[in-house]
Order: structure tokens, then sequence, then C-alpha cells
């Protein structure tokens, strides 16, 4: 069974930057969509960025600042975030909508913490 596992994330100070990664595994499959969300305590999920066709997709508050990235080679995505701020404090999931066979999927990681903070 495909799954979705992060690395990266923790304390940073504004300003700063960190790296979130995300590797797919577990089977046969093709990527056709790639996301990072992020969810804050009673707050809905909300679309970081995310790549489709080649296409990327920013939330303006990142725009400028936030890089997505994907490898379908090694099924791998990163999320390089410069010139981050407090309110860039929460949870980051990375999502993928894969292809096995004739079925579609749509993946989750099990999200990871990123703290902005002096």
């Amino acid at each position: 069974q495909v799954q979705l596992v992060e690395s990266g994330g923790g304390l940073v100070q504004p300003g700063g930057s960190l790296r979130l990664s995300c590797a797919a595994s577990g089977g046969i499959f093709s990527i056709v969509h790639l996301g990072w969300y992020r969810q804050a305590p009673g707050k809905q999920r909300e679309l970081v960025a995310s790549i489709s066709g080649g296409s990327t997709n920013y939330a303006d508050s990142v725009k400028g600042r936030f890089t997505i990235s994907g490898d379908n080679a090694k099924n791998t995505m990163a999320l390089q975030m410069n010139s981050l701020k407090p309110e860039d404090t929460t949870i980051y999931y990375c999502n993928a909508l894969i292809r096995s066979g004739l079925s579609l999927s749509n993946l989750w990681g099990q999200g990871t913490q990123v703290t902005v903070s002096s």
C-alpha cells in the first residue's frame, strides 16, 4: 500500500529557512498531482503550494518565499520555505494524487510541525 512519509520541519527564527520533504513508497504507481497544505488549530486545511502537469501554484501568503519541487523518478517532493514568518507556524501536510493501475488514490503525509519563533 502506497504511503507518504514526511521529514523536516522544526523550530526556526523569523527570517530563517526550512525544507520539508515527502517520499512516496509501497507500490507501483505514478504521481498525478503533488501539494503541500497546512492546518492551524481550529481552522480548515489550506493549500500552500501544488504541482500539476509541470505547473506550480502558490497561496498568495507564501508567493516569493516558498518553492515546491517534485521528482517523479524518485517519488519525492519538497517544500523550500524561506523568509519564514511567525504566522507560518502550524502543521504542514504533503498530499499526492497517485495512479496505480486503473485506480486513483488521494494520499496524505502524517504532518510535520513548523514553528517560527524567536
